[in-house]
């Protein structure tokens, strides 16, 4: 009896990344989302700045010439 309640104290106060494999699943589909959405403004944003940013290549190319 003390033996087992003291094994379920030790598994409960265990650090999260030591208490077993289930635990570590992870939240795969809140990283696809975090990805999907950081992918998504960043092509929003090259769309609306790429004329600039070609212009300003550009013109730094021309006046290395």
């Amino acid at each position: 009896m003390i033996h087992r309640s003291l094994h379920r104290h030790r598994h409960r106060h265990r650090p999260r990344h030591r208490r077993g494999r289930a635990d570590q699943r992870g939240d795969v589909p809140g990283w696809v989302l975090v990805t999907l959405m950081t992918v998504s403004v960043g092509v929003a944003l090259w769309g609306i700045a790429e004329p600039r940013l070609v212009g300003l290549l550009q013109s730094a190319l021309d006046s290395v010439k």
